[in-house]
């Protein structure tokens, strides 16, 4: 029956393939266009919109392997792992989905055969739950399958009823449990010993069948669907004959890998499993695009790693060690997940620059924490020391928390909550272009979209909306949205920019300007003024601003071009975060964990320019998802794509999905400028670029400022760099030599003071203003005067502009009746200021320079006081 976890895998695929379902590749652990969720946790996510029916497939059955990551917000098994036998931050899921199709019957029938037949498991060691009022599901169990009444269990808690949320699609469910055997204590499902290892939960079927409103009632759905979800390691470790998911050969070899980087033979160690399991969820979220940081998904990305770190010191790792366990996690999962494989040393190099800053305050922090736990009270931390680590070393509290829990402490997490409200938080509001009106209206017309081939096309009114409602007309100088059965103009979408333009009536008359276009649902909401009467049902003729227009897809063609620069100069683990393409500029965030140079920026823009100096011929073509994908279409991070896609390819150079407007051959865009590059958080860069007329009026106005500057320098632009350098060097020779002056002036009037030195009590004291001298002199001169007097005391005040620079001198045979830091303290608080430093020299300023004469005279009371 032992059968290796790729094994599995497959055969699940395969089982389904052969029973009509697509088989779909696993989504990004970053959800597309889902705000809702932190990380995908299930494979019903990349389908919500499909079981919400916002979205259409060309198929109705789907399987897929999932993988999923549950470490933060609302699912969150961090604290968890490594100490159970099956919790994970990352997993995958492996499910068949049925969209309208099949339903209980079928979904009961497929998943029985798969475990009993494909996978040959004894049916008396599966039982099953059902939700307590589904009678249907019972009688397919009992009538159907054949299991006797005692293997089907009524469960009445919402363990058995699934639901999307508080209103929408929900149904009951039915679980598959595998028992174990009777040396491991458990019960039943519905027992009081359910908690027990005995039986375990293996597959879960929903049967989503009901449509819940805000008022609690449920109707049933018109086309009810299934979803099913079977944890991939849960069911290898059952096949392959052992009790822990950290038993399967896919954890074993992840287990010995870790063992040897850390150097330790006891295989048994829990802190091996965390670091096993850490190393899949790591490396799969970078190779999804998230890049350690403060915030977000960088943030639990952090933790992970930095749990997974400790756990390493914990065992004796004696250097950085985790970014080497990405080419064992590759063997074992590189085949199906190739890009696993691909962004090797990018995970690699992302884990280990992590874990090196990482690594520089772990020892200090493990310090203070083993240190401050020895006078701790009970068993308690207090939430302000999870606080100070967490602040100042960044011990996230659920490490510190499982340092705790190793040691048998808790720690104060009510502490730990307030001391953090006590610090002010961080507010980040992601940027909007535009106004949102998906937000504040529902529309329920289509919009075809004919742009791609013309820039102006006839059309009918659908529906006119103003102030949020809908009317029937609109008039002159009325600020309004319409609604077109079909239009030319584009839809903000993808980072580029809506359309604007006119719509112009039958006569040929502007009846509407149109100053944005938006996506409203599935139609396009044409935002703007209206300069005449326009009615629902008027035909009309939209006109797209070809001038903008071109500049927008001038801008977009090079963005496709810029970033398959950065790919081939920087890296493959380059990935879109983000962007923006108007009329006026491109900008383009991407994944990096380093600054960009000078050079590589050089030849990234180099590299764009060759593209377009090519003149490659556009070649777009729609192709089902799939088929783009393996024809090496690039998918954009967090884009959510139809079945059916666009494939923008240029030359050889750049093959992308993209439903935006494009140049016909890249030669349209004429010249690419990058004006700069920044970085705007942890991981992610941005470049900003122009094209086309704006980046020829850029080059010959940074040309035209280069001709001035060589007109100053009298000379011409080919030599203005020499004489810029000759200059600079002219200058600092020139500052060298005032410096030398000041301080020889300094001197010369340090030797002249020696005349004011006078006698309190046998002691020398030297008082002196000295306006015109510069501050910086006054260290150098304090001490040429301590060497002349040898034994004494010296205060020195210069006064500048509404300040004042003060320092005193005690030579060391006095430092024990007068310090320099008393007595520059008593002259600075007569001057508006304090100051400080040693017994021997103290500094200080102040902001009351018409004070300084009567200070500086009181200095002589004072040192006759103490001496």
């Amino acid at each position: 029956m032992a059968r290796s976890t790729a094994d599995i895998r497959q055969a699940f695929l395969d089982y389904f393939q052969k029973n009509q379902h697509q088989v779909v590749s696993s989504s990004s652990l970053v959800p597309a266009d889902d705000p809702t969720l932190l990380f995908t946790n299930a494979g019903m996510n990349q389908f919500k919109d499909v079981f919400l029916g916002t979205d259409k497939r060309s198929y109705n059955r789907a399987v897929s392997s999932q993988r999923c990551v549950r470490a933060g917000g609302k699912h969150n098994d961090l604290d968890n792992v490594g100490y159970t036998a099956r919790h994970h931050t990352f997993f995958e899921m492996l499910g068949n989905f049925s969209f309208g199709d099949y339903f209980k019957e079928d979904a009961i029938r497929m998943a029985w055969e798969f475990l009993t037949v494909t996978l040959g498991l004894p049916a008396e060691k599966l039982l099953v739950t059902v939700y307590h009022e589904d009678d249907e599901a019972f009688a397919i169990w009992q009538q159907k399958i054949g299991l006797a009444e005692d293997k089907i269990i009524r469960i009445s808690t919402s363990d058995n009823f699934w639901s999307m949320g508080d209103t929408g699609p929900c149904g009951p469910c039915s679980e598959i449990f595998y028992d174990h055997g009777e040396h491991i204590w458990g019960g039943k499902p519905g027992t009081p010993e359910e908690d027990g290892d005995r039986f375990i939960e293996i597959w879960n079927l929903v049967f989503m069948q009901y449509n819940r409103s805000a008022d609690g009632t449920m109707e049933p759905l018109p086309k009810p669907s299934i979803d099913t979800g079977m944890g991939l390691e849960r069911i290898s470790a059952i096949l392959q004959n052992v009790h822990s998911n950290y038993e399967i050969d896919i954890f074993q070899a992840l287990i010995k890998a870790a063992a040897d980087v850390v150097g330790t033979t006891d295989l048994s160690d829990k802190s091996l499993r965390v670091i096993a399991d850490h190393i899949r969820s790591c490396s799969f979220l970078i190779c999804d695009g998230v890049m350690p940081s403060n915030e977000g998904r960088g943030y639990v990305l952090r933790r992970i790693i930095r749990r997974a770190v400790r756990h390493g010191y914990r065992l004796g790792a004696d250097d950085i060690f985790f970014y080497k366990l990405v080419s064992a996690l590759s063997s074992q999962m590189g085949d199906a997940y190739p890009e696993l494989t691909e962004q090797l040393p990018v995970i690699e190099k992302v884990l280990r620059v992590e874990e090196e800053q990482f690594s520089k305050t772990l020892d200090r922090g493990m310090n203070i924490l083993n240190e401050s736990l020895k006078d701790i009270e009970g068993s308690v931390i207090p939430g302000d020391l999870v606080f100070k680590l967490y602040d100042t070393y960044g011990f996230p509290a659920d490490l510190t928390a499982d340092v705790a829990r190793e040691q048998n402490y808790t720690i104060d997490e009510d502490g730990f909550a307030a001391a953090m409200a006590e610090q002010k938080a961080r507010a980040q509001k992601a940027s909007n272009f535009g106004t949102d009106y998906n937000e504040l209206l529902t529309v329920e017309h289509n919009t075809e979209f004919t742009g791609y081939t013309c820039v102006s096309d006839t059309a009918s009114v659908l529906e006119i909306i103003v102030n949020n409602e809908s009317v029937s007309s609109i008039t002159a100088e009325q600020s309004g949205i319409v609604i077109l059965d079909k239009t030319a103009f584009y839809a903000e979408s993808g980072g580029q920019v809506g359309d604007c333009g006119d719509i112009l009536n039958n006569k040929g008359e502007v009846v509407f300007t149109v100053q944005d276009t938006q996506k409203l649902n599935a139609a396009f909401a044409h935002q703007g003024m209206a300069a005449a009467v326009l009615n629902v049902g008027d035909t009309v003729t939209t006109k797209v601003d070809t001038t903008r227009r071109q500049a927008i897809a001038l801008n977009h063609s090079a963005t496709h071009l810029l970033h398959a620069a950065l790919r081939n100069i920087l890296g493959e683990h380059v990935n879109q975060k983000g962007s923006l393409v108007d009329h006026e500029k491109l900008r383009f965030d991407f994944a990096h964990f380093e600054g960009v140079t000078t050079a590589q920026l050089v030849e990234v823009e180099n590299s764009v320019n060759e593209q377009i100096r090519a003149n490659h011929i556009l070649d777009t073509r729609l192709m089902d998802l799939e088929s783009a994908k393996a024809s090496g279409a690039m998918a954009l991070f967090g884009e959510k794509y139809d079945d059916d896609v666009r494939v923008v390819k240029m030359g050889d150079f750049s093959t992308e999905l993209c439903g935006g407007i494009h140049v016909k051959a890249t030669g349209d865009i004429g010249l690419l400028k990058i004006t700069s590059e920044s970085g705007i958080a942890s991981g992610v860069r941005r470049i900003e670029a122009v094209t086309g007329a704006t980046a020829l009026a850029l080059v010959q106005e940074q040309q035209s400022t280069l001709q001035t500057v060589a007109s100053l320098f009298k000379t011409d632009a080919k030599n203005v760099l020499d004489k810029v350098q000759l200059q600079n060097a002219n200058i600092k020779n020139l500052e060298k030599e005032l410096n030398a002056l000041k301080q020889k002036l300094a001197s010369q009037q340090g030797s002249d003071l020696l005349s004011k030195v006078q006698k309190i009590k046998e002691q020398n004291v030297l008082v002196a203003n000295l306006p015109g001298v510069e501050a910086k002199a006054l260290r150098g001169m304090l001490d040429e005067l301590k060497q002349k007097i040898s034994s004494g005391i010296i205060v020195l005040g210069v006064p500048g502009e509404n300040k004042v620079n003060l320092i005193a001198g005690v030579t060391p045979d006095l430092v024990g009746q007068v310090k320099a830091g008393e007595l520059i303290n008593f002259v600075a608080s007569q001057v508006g200021g304090k100051g400080g430093g040693r017994p021997d020299m103290a500094q200080a300023g102040g902001s009351q320079p018409e004070n300084l004469e009567n200070a500086l005279s009181s200095v002589y009371k004072f040192i006759e006081e103490k001496i």
